[in-house]
């Protein structure tokens, strides 16, 4: 099954278009836009809608999609009250409001607050901040989310930028029905819209446009890219890694990765680290090896050759001696590599010289937004609101695949391909984090040796992880151990049950209260 695309505004408008244009009737899509909506409305919100329901419609096809989703919902008995901000300017809007008017007639609306509130005022072309009765609108909205109700938002949350995610005066949405794909903004703006469901509106073949719009990473896509372990396997067949950091005072670093390796299918791992810090790695984790830092290429030679694949980075520290360890460690490496953490550090605003180094080896680098910026000698603010943007030039620089950590994941080879992982929760934003997601990286990439899709799968199941470690939102009293406890259950890989229309499904991230 190919992912769902993430997408521009511009890239949404031409799907429809072709779609459109190859013959499927413009209000065909805005019929099944709104039958989806109402389905997915009704799924998650259904008894809160018994009270009654207020539609707010725009004057767009997104007020078009509104007006559907009113006479659906007065067609079944719902109270149902439409709130009309502007008057439509598209015919299949005006179209829509008229064969819902006749269905409206017939129920009463709402008595008192209505349970849920619908947000069909912009759509995913909007730019800027809402204003005038839109923006009116946009308050009653949020008013009536802070006083109880359940925020559905068709396609985006008005005011919401599709493609940066600015949602300057934008209502927050519980649950954001979106039609065909998701958009940039969508992922940028998670607080702004809640549960994200992907539906399928009938664009066809043409959801699929080869545009360069990077699939977002599932179960589903990580069950395609990593190979099962089989019934025979030893741990020669599980592969071999070796993961190089622990400097003084940082071997928590390595021992996070080496755990993550090891929850995540590797048949071996050793730890490469601080003389000092070998007796210590060997209590806490004995299940790996440890070794002391190569100090001769003839060392580096003999820990490269050991293993299928070698992680440099997690707690090296940032001394003058880091770049000729991490230097000497990859040179000796014929295997993939993952470089990470103090290891980029360590090239701070030399990418022609880290380019030199990678070379034609097979490479992943697993970058937060600062020592991405540090790395390419960037701002870290503009790294992060062109996360979209940045990947790909840095991993055709570089000639390593890029893991540009945040939210979302953005992964890219040195090709230009691209994946998106939404998967996760801010219980990952603490230290060590990267560890684990480094540790996941190295063992998969050992056993797929393509950093693209290595690096997309780890990114997912990191995530995953994350969210199966807190069901219910929670952020507070997590710890990186419950991440790594759920490691176990991330990788059943297990499909989600949904309706046919169902192409994707986010779960709301953060504290809920």
């Amino acid at each position: 099954m190919t992912p769902v695309r993430v997408v521009t505004a511009a890239q949404a408008a031409e799907r429809d278009a072709r779609a459109i244009t190859a013959g499927t009737p413009s209000r065909d899509l805005m019929k099944a836009a709104g039958r989806a909506a109402t389905t997915e409305l009704m799924r998650h919100a259904g008894a809160r809608a018994a009270s009654g329901v207020d539609v707010y419609a725009g004057s767009g096809n997104n007020g078009g999609d509104a007006w559907v989703v009113a006479g659906i919902l007065a067609a079944n008995g719902i109270p149902v009250r439409v709130l009309e901000i502007e008057e439509p300017r598209t015919d299949d809007a005006r179209g829509e409001r008229a064969e819902a008017a006749m269905v409206l007639q017939r129920v009463s609306p709402p008595r008192g607050r209505a349970g849920v509130v619908v947000d069909g005022l912009l759509g995913t072309g909007a730019r800027g901040a809402p204003r005038g009765a839109i923006a009116r609108a946009c308050e009653e909205i949020s008013a009536a989310r802070a006083a109880g109700a359940y925020v559905v938002a068709l396609d985006i949350p008005s005011g919401v930028d599709a493609a940066t995610g600015a949602h300057e005066g934008a209502p927050r949405a519980d649950l954001t029905v979106t039609f065909g794909t998701v958009k940039r903004g969508h992922l940028l703006a998670r607080d702004w819209c809640g549960t994200i469901v992907v539906v399928d509106i009938g664009l066809g073949e043409h959801v699929n446009l080869d545009d360069g719009a990077p699939g977002l990473v599932d179960a589903a896509y990580v069950r395609s890219v990593v190979p099962p372990i089989g019934a025979d396997a030893h741990k020669g067949v599980r592969r071999k890694v070796t993961i190089v950091g622990g400097a003084r005072g940082m071997a928590g670093a390595v021992l996070l990765a080496g755990r993550a390796a090891l929850r995540s299918g590797v048949g071996l791992v050793k730890l490469a680290v601080h003389p000092e810090n070998i007796d210590l790695v060997q209590r806490a984790l004995p299940e790996a090896l440890a070794a002391p830092w190569p100090q001769t290429d003839a060392e580096a030679l003999a820990l490269a050759a050991w293993g299928d694949a070698m992680l440099v980075g997690p707690g090296l520290g940032r001394g003058d001696e880091v770049q000729a360890l991490v230097a000497r460690c990859v040179r000796a490496s014929l295997g993939p590599v993952v470089i990470d953490a103090d290891a980029l550090n360590a090239f701070e605003g030399e990418p022609a010289a880290f380019a030199a180094l990678i070379g034609t080896r097979i490479a992943l680098i697993t970058p937060h937004p600062l020592e991405f910026a540090r790395l390419a000698g960037a701002d870290s603010s503009e790294v992060n609101a062109q996360r979209f943007e940045v990947a790909a030039p840095l991993a055709r620089a570089t000639g390593a695949a890029v893991l540009l950590k945040g939210v979302p994941t953005v992964i890219a080879d040195r090709d230009g391909r691209m994946m998106v992982s939404a998967s996760g929760s801010p219980v990952l934003g603490q230290g060590g984090s990267g560890d684990i997601l480094a540790g996941i990286a190295v063992t998969l990439l050992a056993q797929i040796r393509t950093p693209l899709e290595a690096g997309a799968a780890a990114a997912w199941v990191h995530g995953r992880a994350a969210e199966l470690a807190a069901p219910d939102g929670e952020v507070r009293g997590v710890t990186l151990d419950d991440v790594l406890t759920a490691l176990r259950d991330a990788w059943k890989l297990e499909l989600p049950s949904c309706a046919p229309h169902v192409l994707a499904e986010l779960a709301a991230v953060g504290e809920r209260w």
